[in-house]
């Protein structure tokens, strides 16, 4: 039987397995000095400077909800993002209360239709949050330029997208709030972590506050001083801190991005030669100079994906669809609202091929093969 080719898988190796050994014998599994130490790496990592604080969290989805609990917003309030997302994205918004406005997609790049996200403010926007598809960076001058224009806040997902650049910039180091995740298929992984990334100092303190349940000093940093038992519950937070275990993972797979990457990348580029001449296909716009590439994406047309998932299975090549959007699940249904034409027509057309650092060279043979048989097919 053919071994089936996953959408993803992360790479890892001995590397991470003597890190979390490092972590172990030293006895201390929370957060602690490994934690401090990846968040001043992503800080290096980011580049700009003053460099970004970096505030490491269990999850991605913790990071955002983070994020826009720091930032106040609360019940009444609204906050626009793209239909055509992750769950967790509006998880985070109806979980404080507030009001998720959906916006529609670009066709070419999947992100957010920034025209259309302007016709979605009212006097009650007070976030947006751009959701950087695939690694593509959204326009994000023309965000800044809105939110500035409307007095509100920009919040970033970028769990797609650490290590892409915008602008000459890396996505992380300018704007008011970025969200990373580093769960087990993201660009690295901590096993499971995520981050916000801010340049205010103010509310990185709050954040790091917030982080650790309101106390106004995490556990490694009382036991360093004389009065180790004593602290205050200065406000509302959260347990959503990085352990050292998963740190010492990120640590180590950070060392490890750019070679990820770039495979990543090369079989991307061998994709789009083979894909782009395939009739019933449509590739996605990308531009590979700066990217950090999340997955693969095609478009496939006259009402044919769900067939050409069935037919890669059965040839061992599995497939996903990234992502049903959020206005058909029956818990956002009632923020369903608004037209959004593009996203259902790129719903029915999306397809995730598989696409991870170590792919080999029989395996991506494998994937286009499968794709060129099917359009030969589509050709009789």
């Amino acid at each position: 039987m053919i071994k089936s080719i996953p959408v993803s898988r992360p790479q890892l190796g001995e590397e991470e397995l003597a890190a979390v050994r490092e972590v172990f014998e030293s006895h201390w599994l929370g957060m602690g000095a490994k934690t401090k130490e990846f968040e001043d790496a992503i800080s290096n990592f980011l580049g700009e400077k003053p460099s970004s604080q970096v505030i490491a969290t269990n999850t991605g989805t913790t990071a955002l909800h983070l994020a826009l609990e720091a930032l106040g917003i609360r019940q009444g309030d609204e906050v626009i993002l793209p239909s055509l997302t992750f769950a967790a994205t509006v998880q985070v918004v109806t979980a404080l209360g507030a009001t998720p406005v959906f916006c529609d997609a670009e066709e070419d790049t999947l992100n957010m239709d920034v025209a259309d996200t302007a016709r979605c403010v009212t006097a009650r926007t007070k976030a947006i949050i751009p959701v950087h598809y695939r690694g593509q960076p959204c326009a994000m001058e023309k965000i800044l330029d809105l939110a500035k224009k409307h007095h509100f806040r920009v919040v970033e997902d970028a769990a797609h997208a650490f290590g892409s650049i915008y602008a000459g910039k890396k996505i992380g180091s300018f704007g008011d709030v970025t969200c990373f995740s580093f769960d087990p298929i993201k660009n690295i992984t901590c096993g499971e972590g995520g981050a916000v990334t801010t340049r205010d100092p103010a509310l990185a303190e709050r954040l790091r506050c917030k982080r650790i349940l309101g106390i106004d000093k995490d556990t490694w940093s009382r036991y360093r001083n004389e009065r180790s038992w004593f602290y205050d519950v200065t406000e509302q937070g959260f347990r959503y801190h990085l352990s050292n275990i998963n740190a010492a993972i990120g640590l180590v797979q950070l060392k490890k991005f750019d070679a990820m990457n770039n495979r990543k990348i090369a079989i991307a580029k061998k994709y789009d030669q083979a894909f782009g001449k395939i009739s019933g296909l449509r590739l996605l716009t990308t531009h590979y100079e700066g990217l950090a590439l999340f997955t693969y994406i095609i478009r496939v047309l006259n009402n044919q994906r769900d067939a050409l998932m069935g037919f890669l299975k059965e040839r061992g090549v599995e497939s996903g669809i990234h992502y049903i959007p959020a206005h058909h699940f029956s818990y956002f249904k009632p923020f369903a609202n608004r037209s959004l034409p593009a996203t259902e027509k790129l719903y029915a057309e999306i397809l995730t091929l598989p696409l991870f650092p170590e792919m080999g060279e029989e395996e991506v043979g494998r994937v286009i093969k499968a794709l060129e048989e099917w359009g030969r097919k589509q050709m009789t």
